[in-house]
């Protein structure tokens, strides 16, 4: 089959792989329908060192299985599923709290023993407690698969900071980053009742769509004078809630600066740092709580499926670009370039 490999910052290619096989009987073999480039996947791309084997890339996936395990029961060969970001058994106590992506059983898709999904088949482990049935849908029904797609991963965990800043009727949040997950958190929070939602981005093409899905104001302004904007919308006060969908520390100093008294920064860029100030000028003096994660989109899906479905929520309209599994390099450098939004895999 073929697989898309990165072999170090800018180095990507899609090469002829082994097939994958049944491995465990708790696992299932899925054929890819679409998959994606996702953001996070850029950061490797900026500085992973050069590697002889290369890095198995992609985790994103919408398919169609074709194989189970002796142990499978709860799908079955032809279904069409969503495959979460990371797998899960789905029963153990983290996972029935609702934060799949810290399973002690399970784990993520790109390394040495699970590979990624930007290929034409897929292993997914412990497939009773991943994948995920859409009900009445086919592999043809083009229209609204793109939109399943983003249940495994991106709009879920614009969701999840959401979710997770307990985001009330009328208040104010602010978005930092105009990327895929960024967008898909302003959606959420118009979901969830947000008044006012301030968009923190610059790219005119993407605010654009913020705008579509409920910011009701864009600061393209970067630094102190974005901070300062907001600050000005804000009547000085600052935004109930911030949502930071970049991962790095000028966007969560930026996250800082711009939540009000009492309020909640909520983060689900993968933060690129370790260390970032909490002490009396950040957070503590402010009250200010803090959260975010990695998103057990997992737990989300059985409930946004039916609003894929039925048109309450369309975001597919992030991808903006499509490419066949042969152009996924020209996909990852025309996000890179920021060319594209995000890139749709066809396989």
């Amino acid at each position: 089959m073929k697989a898309t490999i990165m072999y170090g910052a800018g180095d990507v290619r899609v090469e002829t792989v082994a097939d994958p096989t049944i491995q465990q009987p708790t696992d299932a073999i899925v054929r890819t329908v679409l998959s994606c480039v996702c953001g996070s996947d850029l950061h490797p791309y900026h500085s992973m060192p050069a590697t002889e084997h290369g890095q198995s890339m992609g985790h994103e996936l919408l398919g169609v299985v074709e194989e189970i395990g002796s142990a499978v029961s709860t799908v079955k060969k032809g279904d069409l599923v969503i495959v979460p970001f990371a797998f899960s058994d789905n029963t153990c106590q983290i996972c029935t709290d609702g934060f799949q992506t810290a399973c002690p059983h399970g784990g993520f898709y790109g390394t040495p023993d699970t590979a990624g999904l930007q290929a034409e088949l897929a292993r997914v482990p412990l497939a009773d407690g991943s994948l995920v049935v859409v009900p009445g849908i086919t592999e043809n029904d083009s229209a609204l698969l793109p939109s399943l797609l983003t249940l495994s991963d991106v709009y879920l965990t614009g969701y999840h900071a959401a979710h997770m800043a307990r985001i009330q009727a009328g208040q104010t949040v602010t978005v930092i980053g105009d990327g895929a997950v960024g967008l898909s958190a302003v959606l959420a929070a118009k979901q969830l009742g947000a008044e006012r939602i301030i968009l923190m981005g610059r790219h005119t093409s993407r605010t654009d769509l913020g705008r579509q899905w409920g910011a009701t104001d864009v600061v393209a302004e970067r630094g102190e004078d974005g901070i300062n904007k907001v600050l000005d919308l804000t009547n000085g006060s600052g935004s109930h809630v911030v949502l930071e969908a970049v991962g790095l520390m000028p966007a969560y100093e930026q996250s800082f600066k711009v939540v009000r008294a009492g309020g909640v920064i909520s983060r689900v860029g993968v933060p690129q740092y370790e260390e970032a100030p909490i002490g009396f000028m950040s957070l503590f003096g402010k009250n200010i709580t803090l959260t975010g994660g990695p998103a057990p989109v997992r737990a989300y899906i059985e409930q946004a499926i039916p609003l894929v479905l039925d048109g309450t929520i369309d975001p597919g309209k992030v991808f903006d670009r499509t490419v066949s599994i042969d152009d996924v390099p020209a996909g990852y450098a025309a996000m890179d370039a920021r060319e594209a939004l995000k890139v749709l895999v066809t396989v």
